[in-house]
């Protein structure tokens, strides 16, 4: 048996949500010039709800600039929309939804999970096959955790299990805190798209506050007291 340290966890990456599309056409033209500028692994699209064939029209629209830029296109929920479409994956609403997923899913395309209220049902996705856990997001109601709470579940999952998990970050100090706390991804959505500068520069800004993060929690830092600029 090897004493060696377990290697460094690699500095954690972007997961883009995009406003709910209605029509695609002006993040067609945004999306490349913003995954240039920026650390993103992965887009989460939010469609809004139509009949399916327009749907697989705005994913087909979606995919290739985000695909060309390096990055993952995952549909939030209609997983049967994904292999029609060309998307990468899906993010699934619970443990439910991604047992039902999961056959036409695998082993191609990414299942990823949200909607886990529990340490058991976070364990179960895990063991079933889920790509990456997602802690964090807001509830039917819009309630969610604490901040504090679910940087918690991050620390506590990326100390024990294996497969990635992302936080759900509804402000760049929470960036920071679950970047800090072990997330392998960082999901930002509303507040990069509302920013008056624009959603680059805070792209931009949520990047560097991640990467700066991992770098003082790696280096063994407190990083409690630490600016979040």
């Amino acid at each position: 048996m090897s004493n060696k340290p377990p290697p460094p966890r690699p500095a954690p990456r972007l997961y883009l949500a995009t406003p709910v599309v209605d029509d695609p056409a002006a993040l067609v033209a945004e999306l490349p010039g913003l995954l240039a500028a920026a650390d993103v692994a992965a887009v989460l699209l939010r469609l809004k709800e139509t009949d399916q064939r327009t749907m697989i029209t705005r994913i087909k629209a979606l995919a290739p600039p985000v695909q060309k830029a390096g990055a993952a296109l995952l549909v939030d929920g209609h997983p049967e929309l994904v292999a029609r479409g060309g998307a990468d994956g899906a993010h699934l609403p619970g443990i439910a939804a991604l047992k039902e997923a999961l056959p036409s899913l695998k082993p191609d395309r990414i299942a990823g999970v949200g909607g886990l209220t529990t340490r058991h049902h976070s364990m179960d996705a895990g063991e079933i096959g889920a790509d990456y856990l997602l802690f964090g997001e807001p509830d039917a109601k819009g309630q969610r955790p604490s901040a504090q709470a679910i940087a918690e579940r991050l620390d506590w999952w990326a100390e024990l299990f294996e497969p990635p998990c992302v936080g759900f970050a509804t402000s760049l100090e929470e960036a920071y805190d679950f970047a800090a706390s072990g997330a392998d991804f960082v999901l930002v959505g509303e507040f990069i798209w509302a920013d008056p500068r624009g959603p680059k520069a805070a792209l931009i800004e949520a990047d560097a506050a991640i990467k700066k993060a991992h770098a003082a929690a790696s280096g063994g830092q407190d990083t409690a007291g630490q600016e979040h600029g």
